[in-house]
């Protein structure tokens, strides 16, 4: 009987020194995710001020964020997500997660979200909150998850607007 496929997913942290390997999944996947969700020139403007190698750097080095890293077996790194403390709400904050398109329904993005909430709990926290747009497919996928919306919020970033749900989960010891 073959194994089911979430065994043969690893997750490892991230370092700066990984950042490459984040950059090339991001690029693998930013514009999938989004293209019916905003339009090309909101991606292209998001993608720019979030992924360059220096804002990954500022956002481990100086944000606090936490990378993870996922590996189906025997294969490159399939995708990642990030996150950390809010200090000002005593809550964590899933920052990030994606997965390339070629691997989605494989239970990666499940693993990772497992492994963020069990480094969450290592941490002493007990609430994970994402923003997700109101609009994305994922919305789902969260609440399969048991992430439940928790209000809307309306973020510029440049010229754009982020529509988003703040969905949260609380974590159980």
């Amino acid at each position: 009987m073959p194994a089911s496929p979430a065994a043969s997913i690893r997750i490892r942290p991230a370092t700066a020194a990984d950042i490459p390997t984040i950059l090339a999944l991001a690029e693998a996947t930013w514009e999938p995710t989004y293209r019916f969700i905003i339009s090309r020139e909101q991606i292209e403007y998001m993608y720019r001020v979030i992924y360059t190698e220096a804002s990954l750097q500022r956002q481990i080095s100086e944000q606090g964020h936490q990378f993870l890293l996922a590996y189906a077996e025997g294969e490159e790194a399939s995708g990642y997500a990030s996150f950390s403390a809010q200090p000002e709400t005593g809550f964590f904050k899933l920052q990030k997660i994606y997965v390339l398109p070629s691997h989605q329904g494989q239970g990666l993005g499940q693993q990772l979200i497992g492994a963020v909430e069990t480094a969450v709990r290592a941490a002493g926290g007990h609430t994970l909150d994402l923003n997700v747009n109101r609009h994305n497919p994922a919305l789902a996928f969260y609440e399969h998850l048991g992430f439940q919306r928790h209000h809307e919020e309306d973020i510029a970033i440049g010229p754009y607007w982020m529509n988003d749900y703040v969905m949260r989960k609380e974590l159980g010891a």
